[in-house]
Formats: structure tokens, C-alpha cells, sequence
């Protein structure tokens, strides 16, 4: 094992004994409402989770949000929320199409690479978006926020490879979007791994291998001077289903051009031996009409989480800015 391997070991080993060790657990919020909207059929049915010992649901494991189901709703399908069986397996062996044109063919085997999403293994949905609802799309923007996300782009525009600054947050292996909140599959390392303890619950995620730890005392959010990449995350259990309250983001991480004003719920809620329902609520009145929920089935990962040795491989950003140097000398 290298030391980048044993650096990350030791850290997630510590943060397993922090939670583990924090003091015990106060009594759970009030049992109420288990999901705002009731998951497919198939993902609902009368088992009951383990506990862990101190008495939370246990949706403890390495989970994987891959998915084939797109975040919008293909605009032919129109208000049709629900494939049949038979259309969904028609849809798993085809993949996702929708609206857009046939994409011409790439001399690519993405599989060697691990990046084929059809070779990823799914949880079963019969879903045809991710967005819950008749509509299935992202609600429109406000006014406010096409302009703030038009001046942005013009900002940026023209200066995407001035400096490392410049570059894309994951590019520089500070933080994923898809590693959330919301927490939303990505091309691969869609794996994530949840821990809990006395009073917290922490999650794993693998790609760039960020740790959201959360409380679960009822400890009020940060003050709101404090702007965090990834928000501020609150917890609480109603019922079988951990809600977790978000707030507190930063600017430099928009969501589909949300602000730091944007808000999110997510709840978890373990249907089965091997499925987690995952929905979320975005609500951000500085960005959309109104706010909007997603939900998609976790299912469990094929074996454990891997390091994601980001920096230790990292010629992205050297020689992107290389070669921009060395077009601006063609140009001059």
C-alpha cells in the first residue's frame, strides 16, 4: 500500500472512530412522514431495517447511485411518469434516448475504461426521470438568475486557461458537484459508503473522497457568514427515513445555476435488504419558480470503495495549460 493509500486509510479511520465515540444519540425528532412522494411499487413493501445499537434504522453499507434514468424527462414521453416492465427492459437493454438525435459513432471501447454506463449494474426503476411529478423537468429560472448565470458565463468567457484558478473545481480535485447535496451519479465512482454512530452519520463518497459528516443532535446550522462548498448538512430521523437539511452553500458551487441561497432536503429511506430510496427537495427562490424534487433507488455497490489518487496522476491541468501557452505563441 502506498502512502497516499495509507493517508487515506488512517483519515477514514478516524472519522469511523470520531462518530463512534461521540457521546450517545438524543432522542429522534419526531416520527412523522416517511417520503413526501411514495417510491415506485417495486421499491416498497413491508420490511423492516435493521437497527444499529443505538436504535437508528441501519442504512449502513457501500451503496451505488448509478443510474440510466435521466434527471429530465424526455419531452416525448410527456406526463407519463411510470415505464411498464416491459418498457423498462426494452430501456435497460437500449439505454437512455429521449429527445436527442443518435449520436454518432465514436471508435471508443469506453468499457476497458470502466466508464460504459450499460455495464454499470442498476437498482431497479421504472421511472423515466429522476424529477418526480407531471412535468419532469427543472422548473424555469427567475429572471435574476439567468442574468447572474449569463454574466457569469461572460465573465469566464474567453478565460477558462489564464491559470490553474481558472480550471474547474473537480479538475483541481477540490470537490465533485455529483458528490452533492444533492448527490447525483456521475460517469463512474458512483459508489458511496454510509457509517453511523451515536449522534452522527457520516457518508463516503468515492469519487474525490470527500467525508460529510452529520450531526444528528439538533444543533442549529452555522452562522450564515459561513459558506461551505458542500453546505452545511443538519440531520434528523422521521420514522424509517433520515432527513438531512442542507444549507449554508457557497456561490462557486452552483447546482443546475442555483445560488447560495439554494436549500435542500434529502431523505434516505432503506425499502429492502438492498435498496435505499434517495429523493430530494432543491428550493432556492433566488433561482427557480418554485422548488423541485428528485428521487432515484440505490442499490448495493459491487465490492468496496476504492482510493481516488486524484492529484498523485494529475496531468490534466499541466497540460491543458501548456498547450494554451504554447496556442497564444502560434497566435502572437
Amino acid at each position: 500500500m502506498n502512502r497516499s493509500s495509507n493517508r487515506r486509510v488512517r483519515g477514514w479511520f478516524g472519522v469511523l472512530i470520531l462518530i463512534m465515540t461521540l457521546g450517545a444519540a438524543l432522542p429522534a425528532a419526531a416520527q412523522t412522514s416517511v417520503l413526501s412522494k411514495p417510491a415506485p411499487a417495486e421499491n416498497r413493501d413491508t420490511w423492516t431495517p435493521q437497527r444499529t445499537p443505538d436504535g437508528q434504522p441501519d442504512l449502513q453499507g457501500v451503496w451505488t447511485n448509478a443510474s440510466s434514468i435521466p434527471m429530465e424527462r424526455p419531452k416525448n414521453l410527456g406526463a407519463k411518469e411510470f415505464y411498464t416492465p416491459q418498457e423498462a427492459a426494452v430501456f435497460g437493454k437500449e439505454g437512455y434516448r429521449g429527445d436527442r438525435a443518435p449520436l454518432p459513432e465514436a471508435h471508443y471501447d469506453m468499457s476497458q475504461f470502466g466508464i460504459d454506463p450499460m455495464q454499470a449494474k442498476f437498482a431497479p426503476n421504472l421511472r423515466t426521470s429522476l424529477i418526480i411529478g407531471p412535468d419532469g423537468r427543472i422548473p424555469p429560472m427567475l429572471p435574476e438568475a439567468v442574468k447572474r448565470n449569463g454574466d457569469r458565463a461572460a465573465k469566464a468567457k474567453g478565460h477558462d486557461f489564464d491559470g490553474p484558478e481558472n480550471r474547474p473545481l473537480q479538475e483541481r480535485c477540490i470537490v465533485w458537484a455529483a458528490e452533492g447535496p444533492p448527490m447525483l451519479p456521475s460517469t463512474y465512482n458512483n459508489n458511496l459508503e454510509i457509517v453511523q454512530g451515536p449522534g452522527y452519520v457520516a457518508i463516503l463518497s468515492e469519487m474525490i473522497h470527500d467525508v460529510r459528516l452529520i450531526p444528528l443532535d439538533g444543533r442549529p446550522h452555522v452562522s450564515p457568514d459561513i459558506r461551505l462548498w458542500r453546505g452545511d448538512s443538519r440531520g434528523h430521523w422521521e420514522g424509517g427515513t433520515l432527513v438531512v437539511d442542507t444549507t449554508n452553500f457557497t456561490d462557486q458551487t452552483p447546482f443546475h445555476g442555483s445560488s447560495k441561497n439554494l436549500h435542500v432536503i434529502e431523505r434516505f429511506t432503506r425499502t429492502s435488504k438492498d435498496t435505499i430510496v434517495y429523493e430530494f427537495t432543491l428550493d432556492d427562490s433566488s433561482t427557480w419558480v418554485r422548488p423541485w424534487t428528485a428521487q432515484l433507488v440505490m442499490g448495493p455497490a459491487s465490492g468496496g470503495i476504492f482510493e481516488y489518487a486524484c492529484h498523485e496522476g494529475n496531468y490534466g491541468i499541466a497540460n491543458s495549460l501548456s498547450a494554451a501557452r504554447a496556442e497564444e505563441k502560434k497566435s502572437n
